[in-house]
């Protein structure tokens, strides 16, 4: 998994410091959105030709560790 977590960069001159895909101009959570939707990893990648389907993994890989907290604080 840290393989694909590789593949998220965080940088601040880059859509705001948001977490992309390969410092491209693809954040993770548009690729969330999209899953989200009900597109396919194909239809995904044809309509994103510079992403990979390892970098649609690595967005899943990225939520995933983001669940993993030490502890949750009720917000409402």
């Amino acid at each position: 998994m840290e393989n694909l977590l590789n593949r998220i960069t965080l940088n601040p001159e880059i859509c705001h410091g948001k977490p992309t895909i390969r410092n491209k101009r693809y954040t993770v959570d548009l690729v969330l959105d999209l899953l989200t939707s009900g597109m396919t990893e194909a239809e995904i990648l044809s309509d994103y030709p510079a992403l990979e389907k390892e970098d649609i993994y690595a967005c899943l890989a990225y939520a995933a560790k983001l669940t993993r907290t030490k502890s949750y604080t009720k917000t409402a």
